[in-house]
């Protein structure tokens, strides 16, 4: 599976054959073929394992405050990014019908989770369509961050993580001027 996700993430899934994974994996094409049936749902048996341990890692560790919460989720993000940089890209670059299919379910089903998991952390119940909007913009922007850092790696990882915290924030801040429901889970941050 590792050599799939190595593959997947650093070229094209249609680039990619089950003898290339066979090959970097150092198995036989048949058992690739067996375990997996063809590349496609190699592709996809790879995206699930990359998502499960996203997943796994973005578990709450409740008890702080919602900020504090959030950065302590952010590090753990990044932690995953850091140590899985190939399964993390192979997840969000997507693959050879761009997020459509089973790809999409995956990718979406981690988006969705994510957002319920900020959701419990900022204590709301039912978001409000500004605040889902803020906080699925918000989700958007990290997974770019987190692409963007793993390909530059010019910003410091802890700068990063402060920074995309006063990014919601400041998202929160421009929300609570169009929905004043906002306005007060801000209040309830600060």
């Amino acid at each position: 599976m590792a050599a799939a996700l190595e593959l997947f993430s650093t070229r094209d899934a249609e680039d990619v054959s089950i003898d290339d994974v066979a090959s970097a994996a150092g198995a036989s094409r048949a058992l690739v073929y067996h375990y997996f049936g063809g590349k496609q749902e190699l592709y996809v048996a790879a995206l699930r394992s990359a998502a499960e341990q996203l997943e796994s890692r973005l578990r709450p560790h409740e008890g702080g405050r919602p900020l504090d919460e959030l950065a302590s989720g952010l590090r753990r993000y990044f932690d995953f990014v850091e140590e899985h940089a190939a399964g993390f890209a192979a997840l969000l670059r997507g693959g050879p019908a761009n997020r459509a299919g089973e790809v999409g379910e995956i990718v979406e089903g981690v988006r969705q989770r994510l957002f319920r998991l900020i959701q419990r952390q900022m204590r709301v119940e039912d978001p409000s369509p500004v605040l889902r909007t803020t906080l699925r913009s918000w989700i958007a922007s990290v997974e770019t961050a987190g692409l963007d850092w793993l390909e530059h790696r010019d910003v410091e990882r802890s700068t990063l993580e402060k920074m995309l915290v006063d990014h919601m924030v400041a998202l929160l801040g421009v929300a609570a001027s169009y929905d004043p429901d906002v306005a007060r889970l801000l209040e309830q941050l600060a």
